[in-house]
């Protein structure tokens, strides 16, 4: 696995040419220097996250002590694309099971998530370009060698992607302490599961858009899961319907 930071403006300039996959780019506040211009217009026209910062938070993340005033975080894994999973489910003769995060920004619940979806035999996961953590090494080492099996979308919208999935036949259940008790509802068939962030749960928009809602009973005296650990329970509850 190659680093997933680049320094200095050819490399980073290069590595945006080439179609690298940039997390984000860290840029010298107040830089004027014309190759950083370039740099921050390639930037733009990819979509990428632009974030300016002082010398002082750029030598703290530099690895080679030469940034040149701008450091791009790239992924330390490639994204896959929707239709990846799909053939994944079709290799294995199985109806889609998905997994879809919501402001998961935590990398060590991403990583979480993903060793629970391979153990589950989820056949991918999703999520969105923005306020999301990306495959980064932190990610890698958390998901326990799981991110080189289980592949992951990245999209630019989540409503739209889950349309998309709609349209193409799967139900969407968001995960919820609100909803109906998952073990009342019918969790079979093409199916893809939206797992909040801890405490602020799934987006208002993302939630409008789900087919059902399902909650984990709880029992004791606080109602709420840590992400990856609700992403387990919900996902076996599917599982287990399957037989």
């Amino acid at each position: 696995m190659e680093s997933n930071i680049v320094e200095g403006r050819n490399a980073v300039i290069e590595a945006l040419r080439a179609g690298r996959p940039v997390e984000k780019l860290y840029v010298l506040d107040g830089s004027k220097d014309g190759a950083v211009m370039t740099i921050k217009r390639e930037a733009r026209k990819a979509g990428i996250d632009i974030e300016y910062v002082d010398k002082i938070r750029l030598d703290r993340m530099s690895e080679t002590g030469h940034h040149q005033g701008v450091i791009a975080k790239t992924a330390a894994y490639h994204y896959a694309e929707m239709d990846d999973l799909f053939d994944k489910a079709k290799s294995r003769q199985e109806d889609p099971f998905f997994i879809i995060l919501d402001n998961i920004e935590d990398p060590h619940n991403l990583g979480a998530i993903l060793r629970t979806a391979n153990v589950c035999g989820a056949h991918g996961l999703i999520i969105p370009k923005d306020r999301a953590a990306g495959l980064t090494a932190v990610v890698a080492k958390a998901s326990a060698g799981a991110i080189n099996y289980t592949p992951v979308v990245k999209v630019t919208n989540l409503t739209a992607a889950m349309e998309e999935l709609k349209k193409k036949g799967l139900w969407i259940v968001g995960a919820d302490m609100d909803g109906e008790p998952m073990t009342s509802l019918n969790l079979k068939g093409p199916i893809a599961v939206v797992i909040g962030a801890e405490g602020s749960g799934i987006g208002r928009l993302v939630r409008q858009n789900c087919d059902m809602i399902a909650s984990i009973p709880v029992r004791g005296e606080i109602d709420s899961l840590n992400a990856s650990v609700a992403a387990g329970v919900l996902c076996y509850e599917i599982v287990r319907q399957r037989g």
